[in-house]
């Protein structure tokens, strides 16, 4: 277990391990991520696994609006790139982030062409590409492995959940073995792994989280972004919402808060923490209007840590198989 002196003392005065701070200092500057659509689709949408995809899933509520309108991949990066540094002007390095849909659910030469696409553009440093744990087969792996000798490469793992009730309820097409068996062949080739976890899922209890967070603690897991449940319009979830609001329980910002501490107690330090929640256009959000944006978060989440005494880490007694020692942070 992590002790609050040692958590202050590795987390730049914070009580967890933001991955801003760990970007600076391990590559000397702020990286910024550039979303591309690639065209990919998804086992859960084509009729591999099912069709109409999880019920909570509409990636046009999470692009930017211009992947909905430029289908080249260069153009798409220097739009982003042209956005990114109005907005963050001390940016030192654009990565390129595959991010709608499944982004190794395809042949490997296909892959192979897209992220040689994206690469080539010169002001791109590395690539990030999203993807679910039952679109990595070996061979893709061994060639990220092999890219990673050359670039930067990051792996983004939709976990989503670690309770199968919740994952079948939501029609993910997945369980959470499948999970676990990715990210473990994922850190065995040496990859940089993050997790994608959301809170809030139909049937996720504070006991099933906890139980998870206990699971996520055992794996070589890099980093994790933490997201809210968002009734987006388009979704399977929407419907169901708009036929009876009463049978989804949506969290409020303070349970929120309190769902991603109860995952941070038991998460290992070593592990960054990329996101801590997401925010969709007004357009396309049902539910719930929180009425703030999430640049208050950071603050919000280190006022509710200090008065629930706790940090990342504080009742973490799992040795991950990859994880860096406290010093190293």
């Amino acid at each position: 277990m992590t002790s609050l002196p040692d958590a202050l003392a590795c987390f730049n005065g914070r009580r967890y391990h933001v991955y801003n701070d760990w970007v600076r200092k391990a590559h000397g500057g702020r990286m910024q991520k550039v979303s591309i659509d690639a065209g990919f689709t998804c086992p859960n949408r084509d009729g591999s696994k099912g069709v109409g995809g999880c019920t909570f899933c509409n990636n046009e509520g999470f692009s930017p609006s211009y992947l909905l309108q430029e289908r080249d991949i260069l153009r798409q990066i220097d739009i982003g790139i042209e956005f990114m540094r109005r907005r963050y002007p001390r940016t030192k390095n654009f990565i390129a982030y595959f991010q709608s849909y499944s982004n190794t659910y395809d042949t490997l030469d296909k892959l192979k062409a897209l992220y040689d696409v994206a690469l080539s553009h010169p002001d791109i440093a590395g690539i990030v590409i999203g993807t679910r744990p039952d679109c990595l087969p070996d061979e893709v792996l061994d060639y990220l492995a092999d890219l990673a000798k050359r670039t930067l490469v990051e792996l983004e793992i939709g976990i989503e959940s670690c309770n199968d009730d919740v994952l079948r309820e939501c029609l993910r097409g997945h369980d959470f073995a499948s999970t676990q068996d990715a990210i473990r062949r994922a850190a065995q080739r040496g990859l940089f792994i993050t997790g994608h976890l959301l809170l809030g899922l139909p049937l996720e209890t504070r006991n099933s989280l906890i139980a998870g967070a206990k699971e996520l603690a055992a794996l070589p897991i890099d980093a994790l972004k933490f997201h809210q449940l968002q009734i987006v319009r388009g979704t399977r979830l929407a419907n169901q919402y708009r036929a009876d609001p009463a049978s989804l329980s949506l969290l409020d910002p303070a349970s929120y808060l309190d769902a991603v501490i109860d995952v941070l107690e038991y998460l290992p330090p070593s592990i960054k923490i990329q996101r801590l929640g997401s925010e969709v256009p007004p357009n396309v959000l049902v539910s719930p209007d929180w009425g703030f944006r999430l640049s208050r978060f950071p603050e919000m989440l280190e006022k509710r840590l200090e008065e629930r005494e706790s940090w990342q880490g504080r009742l973490n007694d799992v040795e991950t198989p990859q994880a860096e020692s406290c010093t190293a942070i």
